[in-house]
């Protein structure tokens, strides 16, 4: 009765009829807090996954070999963009003070994209738990013996089970198939077809949906009900794949110090995440925040059709509220984002986290894409480009955000960081569709 009476009351809220028709919004959060709730998911939490792949390395550095000049560690750089930052400023007519970064996660080995610290991370701890049960494994070991195939052949008499859009099914799918274990992907009817053939080219069982993302994440939980051998990676509430996602963040702070960037009072650092069902952008967010506190100011962008995260967190409805309760019909072609209802964990721990959310068209997306690989020879697939938009929105909707919070004399000294979420893994023929695509 509660959820009726909020989802009646909607029209009362605040820009509510702007994403109802489809306009550009930014919204601030009033909710925010110096500090993070650490109720549900603490700093040391963060910090224990940390030195779980820090030992993890050496398996990961002897299954990917991509991965030895990194030492088996799965991270990307952070590249400035100046050539790009002009182009944007060119065609908006005004600047963006400061300097625009790119955090490279869609060059991130193995998986090529933001959901691979958290889904490899998921999987490789099931599978240092069970080789620990079963006297195959301790915490003393190098843990390269995981490629073993006494492990593989235990691994094999287990099942890996998830509901994706794309991007997280790949991690899953790609380092469980590695390891030995039966995997099966939940895909909902806008993930991309390359991604479900590249699965099954990997010898991953890929089950296709005519619904969206729910239906696909409800199937993948109803099969590890089934079966207790099988465990299912919940992308709605997994605590293991936020620990694995906030890792980044950790390593992003050595990054900017290796970079002489600073982030103090005086050097405020933006960023900006796209936002599917909030799992991977919840877990940078939090970690964040836990390292540069107010210094840090951060904010989630979501396709103008699937603003989850934004109407869950304005309304307080989290998880009790969908995008088709307000007319919006969820398709995007920033399939990595095409989720109607965010996550209620996420969710609860990004209240005094975020700065805020908005809203981007998918024409933008597609014009973005072209100008990122014209101007810095970099391909990024559509939904990481809800990361370009967010400077945009800030600087033409967010004077009074900066003027409040005391930044709008600080910016020349800004740092704003934009999140990039997916793209090495896209084939070449995508690529071509995608930078000929008339928007």
């Amino acid at each position: 009765m509660e959820r009726e009476e909020s989802i009646s009351k909607l029209d009362e809220i605040h820009l509510i009829n702007e994403i109802k028709n489809l306009k550009s919004v930014l919204w601030i959060n009033p909710n925010r807090k110096p500090i993070p709730n650490q109720e549900q998911f603490s700093f040391q939490q963060m910090h224990e996954a940390n030195e779980r792949l820090n030992r993890l390395s050496s398996y990961i550095k002897v299954a990917f070999p991509e991965t030895e000049k990194l030492k088996g560690i799965i991270e990307s750089p952070l590249k400035e963009i100046p050539q790009m930052k002009k182009l944007i400023e060119g065609r908006r007519g005004f600047k963006i003070p400061g300097r625009l970064i790119l955090k490279c996660d869609h060059s991130l080995p193995i998986s090529g994209s933001i959901k691979a610290r958290g889904g490899i991370y998921e999987v490789l701890k099931f599978a240092e738990t069970i080789a620990m049960e079963h006297g195959l494994l301790t915490i003393e070991d190098n843990y390269a013996k995981l490629a073993d195939e006494s492990c593989k052949k235990l691994f094999s008499e287990y099942q890996i089970a998830v509901g994706s859009t794309g991007n997280l099914g790949l991690s899953i799918g790609i380092i469980s198939a590695k390891l030995g274990f039966q995997v099966t992907v939940h895909m909902s009817h806008d993930a991309k077809a390359w991604k479900k053939q590249l699965l099954r080219d990997k010898g991953v069982t890929v089950i296709e949906y005519e619904s969206d993302y729910s239906k696909a994440v409800e199937q993948g939980r109803k099969q590890a009900q089934q079966n207790p051998k099988c465990h299912f990676v919940d992308d709605e509430n997994s605590v293991d794949l936020f620990a694995g996602y906030s890792v980044a963040t950790l390593r992003l702070e050595k990054q900017l110090q290796d970079q002489d960037i600073l982030v103090d009072a005086n050097h405020p650092l933006f960023v900006y995440i796209p936002c599917g069902v909030g799992g991977a952008p919840g877990g940078i967010a939090f970690g964040l925040k836990m390292i540069f506190g107010e210094n840090v100011h951060i904010f989630f962008g979501e396709p103008l059709q699937s603003p989850c995260m934004l109407l869950g967190l304005m309304t307080g409805l989290h998880d009790g509220i969908s995008v088709n309760d307000i007319g919006l019909n969820n398709k995007t072609e920033a399939d990595g984002l095409a989720v109607g209802r965010a996550s209620k964990f996420v969710g609860k721990i990004m209240e005094p986290v975020l700065s805020g959310c908005y809203t981007v068209d998918d024409s933008f997306l597609f014009r973005s894409l072209k100008g990122m690989y014209e101007q810095e020879n970099i391909f990024m697939e559509p939904s990481a480009h809800a990361g370009v938009f967010g400077p945009i929105q800030l600087i033409s909707e967010g004077k009074q955000y900066l003027e409040e919070n005391g930044l709008t004399s600080k910016m020349e000294n800004a740092t704003h960081l934009i999140w990039s979420t997916g793209g090495d893994m896209v084939p070449f023929e995508e690529r071509k569709i995608y930078l000929e695509k008339n928007v």
